[in-house]
This record gives C-alpha cells, structure tokens and sequence, in this order.
C-alpha cells in the first residue's frame, strides 16, 4: 500500500472528482464508510458527541451526525458558532443537519463531561489539512477532551497531528482510541513520537480514482497483505533440501547460547534446506539437544574465534555472539574475505560500531538495529523522522538494507524506498525477538528469495507470528519461543 503525502491526497481527491463525482458526494461516502464502521463496532452505543470543524473533515463529521440520527441514536454536534468560514461541502452538510429537530448543534464551551455512559466522542476537527499546532480555543477543547474516560474516535486523523511530519514536543494532539483514516496510512501514524495519538487504525476504502494512485509515486510504503502475496513462494513438490538453501547462524558464547538457539529454530521453522550453527563449543550439547535438525560447528570454547566460509550460503551473525578480541578478529576476518551478502544484528552491529568499521559491510547485505544499535552506528537524531532520513542516507551510501526495528520496523532499501511494517505487537519487546528475525531473514535468503523482498516478507512474518503469539498467550506472557511456533501457522494462512 502507498503512503502518499498530504498533498498528494488532495490531488487524488481532486482526480477522483474530476471523474464523475462532486466532492459532497465524495464527502458522503467518507462518513458513510465510517458508520457503517462504528455500527459494527460500536453497537451498544446510544449517544456520539462529534466535534466539527470548518473544513471538509468537519464536514465528514456533520454529514456522520445526519447518518448516525438515522439509525436511531442520540447525536450532539459541536461546532464553533462564531466563525462563518466552513467550507462549501462542510456548509452543505451543516445545512441538512440544521433542518433535524433531534439533532442539537452547540458551541464547543457547551461541553461538559458528566452523564456519558454508553458515549463515544468523534474528533472531525482537522484531518490531514492542519498545517499549524493547536491554538486558542481549539487547544482547550481537545485538552479537556482528552481528560475523559470516553471512547474517542478520530476522523481521518488525530486533530493536532501533521501527516507527513513530526508535532512540536509542546504540541496539544487529540488522544484517539481508533483512528477511520481513508483509502492511505499517513506516515505520523507509524512513528513512535506521532503514532501513540492514533490507537487502533482502521483504513477505510472510499473509492478513490486507483489510475491516480497506480501512476502517482512514492518512496514510502505499508507492508499489507496483497504485497506479501505477491512476494511468498509456495513449495514446489519435485524439490529437495539443496533446492531450498543453505543457512549458517553465527553467534553465541557463554552464557548467551539462547539467543543463536533461537536464531537456528526460527531459520528452521521459516523453511531452510540445510542448516548450521557456529557456536562455541560450550553450546554444543545445549544445540543439538533443542535443535537436533541443525548442524553444528564448534568455534572456541566459550566464545567464537573463527567463521569459516562455505560456498552457496547465507549468514547471519551477531545474536549472543560477545565483544571478545578475538570475536572481534573473528568477524573482520570474515568480512574481509567474504564478500556476499550477510545478515549482521546484535553484537557484530556493536563491533563494528566501536571500531568504526561500518563500511566494511558487504554490499546488500542487511542489518537490523534497534534505535540504540543505529545510534551506535551512525549517530545521535533528534526523533524518529530524522532517525529514518539517516537511515536512507547511508542505507544509499553503504548500499545495504537497514531494517530500523521500531514499534513499526521500517525496511530501507539501498534506493532510499521505506516500507513500514504494521504486523507485530508491544509482547514481542522481549530479549530474543531480534535474534527470531535474523533466523527468519537468513532462511529466506538462503531459499532465494530477492534482498529486499526477503526483508519485506521477513518482517511481516515476524509481526504477524508475534500477532499470534500474542492472541494465544497475552502480550505480557508470550515469548520469542512462542513466536517461533507461530511462523507455521503463519504460512498456512498464506496458503489457505
């Protein structure tokens, strides 16, 4: 799915009226496609409070107030009665609902916060037009509205959120519970600083023109589902071990056999032919007991002090793998003799990091830092947003992927293209939920798959493995192993 910017938007709006339909028809299909969300997910509800504005996200708010009155329930509107300037749809809208006697219209002042049971707030002050932090009145009202225990739903986008760049850290935002957005994802809702306003999103198709979005370009994607399926390949039945690759795991040492362990078993469960794990030799026991399918190559008796090379494989090296010298030595030895792509996490980042040896990174390989990883790296940034702009910079000059994990890991290809991953959930930030990614994007390397789209399948399976996990054992109990048991089901559903 593209991420387009707020600009954009407005030109697909403006392409899809051109074709046939005005833009208060237009308007109407937005709110109908939010209530006929909140029917199905608010069916108790007797009461909605919706909070307008003067411009066309105001007018979705009015023509939700007319449709919601329609279906039986009880409808306040707030609106600000000393400003005349409402758009020319928002005028419409506001128009129809003043000819409903059961329909109150108040001034945003008349608000109070007593008797809302069985109440839910709808905030259609701004949408992705705001170009300027809350103010004045409009301030006030959403702080007090986020004081309520109320359920509040944000139309198209939190009130006081810009959509394609990061609020003042004195910013007022609406705090919404879900978030209707249309037809896009806005890139504030997948950063960790701007996406804690949207609660649960829910993308709402209201058919804008698709010629327009086919054509139009962006660098900045969401990982969905249509994407996967057209990236996941299903097992061919004349195939044998060699026909799907040859995974080597590299790390661990004493006390730290754990997390290669996990690294092994998520390659295995993603599907590898062949699979090795280079450990110390004090894992050895512990390995093949837990993965009697790996092979296992001692190196050095508490830590590693040598990789050896093998034809026709893929590594992925870093998970416990320690900061001794001679892992030190161990793995610039290996990259200066072996020049194909390599999935680098955890401690080989570390490595490379405090000995300022980052370019010696084979070109198109992948690493997988989290936010402390990528400081490391390549520097301090004031946020996510900058975080990410570094990140495409030297993802370009380095000529590697940079899977930046995050609430929302962003994959950064080599092109300076993103694609933000939505599956995944706050119980995979656990210790070993790193090292199960580098399993899982080694074993799709090893099979063939292309870079970049075994990075982009390998974060969604990762997410959506953890989804599962979490279903089954809560966020707070679940664990990496867990997740790892997931990735079958995971793959089943890609073939139902």
């Amino acid at each position: 799915m593209k991420i387009l910017t707020a600009q954009q938007i407005r030109d697909c709006d403006s392409a899809t009226i051109e074709k046939g339909i005005s833009s208060v028809n237009l308007m109407e299909k937005a709110a109908r496609a939010c209530v006929e969300w909140i029917e199905i997910n608010f069916r108790t509800t007797h009461k909605f409070l919706i909070f307008c504005g003067n411009g066309n996200n105001g007018g979705d708010g009015l023509a939700m107030a007319r449709l919601l009155y329609e279906k039986g329930l009880d409808i306040e509107v707030f609106i600000d009665k000393n400003n005349k300037g409402f758009s020319s749809d928002a005028n419409v809208n506001l128009k129809r609902i003043k000819h409903i006697n059961g329909i109150d219209i108040k001034s945003f002042s008349d608000f109070s916060m007593t008797n809302k049971d069985k109440t839910v707030i709808i905030d259609a002050f701004f949408g992705y037009g705001l170009n300027r932090k809350l103010s004045g009145e409009m301030k006030n009202i959403v702080e007090k509205l986020n004081l309520t225990k109320i359920p509040k739903i944000s139309i198209d986008m939190p009130s006081g959120l810009f959509a394609d760049k990061i609020v003042e850290k004195d910013s007022t935002v609406f705090k919404a519970d879900f978030t209707l957005t249309f037809q896009f994802y806005k890139r504030s809702f997948l950063h960790p600083e701007t996406g804690t306003f949207c609660g649960k999103i829910e993308v709402l198709d209201i058919g804008l023109d698709e010629d327009f979005i086919d054509e139009i370009e962006t660098d900045y994607f969401v990982i969905d589902e249509d994407l996967i399926k057209t990236i996941y390949k299903p097992r061919e039945e004349f195939s044998n071990k060699g026909t799907f690759g040859k995974s080597i795991l590299v790390g661990g040492s004493y006390g730290k056999i754990g997390a290669v362990l996990m690294s092994t078993l998520s390659a295995l469960k993603t599907g590898s032919g062949l699979t090795f794990t280079i450990a110390p030799e004090c894992g050895n026991m512990i390995i093949q007991s837990q993965v009697p399918e790996a092979m296992f190559m001692g190196s050095g008796e508490r830590y590693i002090d040598e990789i050896g090379i093998q034809e026709k494989a893929v590594y992925g090296i870093g998970p416990g793998f320690g900061k001794e010298e001679k892992t030190q030595k161990a793995l610039f030895d290996f990259l200066k003799a072996y020049k194909d792509p390599v999935v680098l996490d955890a401690d080989a980042l570390n490595i490379l990091a405090e000995t300022g040896n980052i370019k010696s990174i084979p070109k198109n390989s992948v690493i997988t830092p989290h936010p402390l990883e990528f400081e490391r790296l390549f520097g301090k940034t004031e946020n996510s947003f900058e975080r990410l702009e570094l990140a495409k910079e030297k993802a370009a000059e380095l000529q590697i992927f940079i899977l930046l994990k995050d609430h929302h890991t962003a994959v950064i290809t080599p092109d300076k293209r993103v694609f933000y991953n939505v599956t995944g959930n706050s119980g995979m930030a656990k210790g070993g939920s790193g090292d199960v990614l580098t399993g899982i994007l080694t074993s799709l390397m090893s099979q063939k798959y292309e870079i970049e789209k075994a990075c982009i399948f390998g974060v969604w399976l990762h997410g959506k493995a953890g989804d599962l996990a979490a279903e089954e054992f809560s966020k707070e109990s679940m664990l990496p192993t867990d997740l790892v048991q997931k990735i079958g089901e995971v793959f089943k559903s890609l073939l139902d």
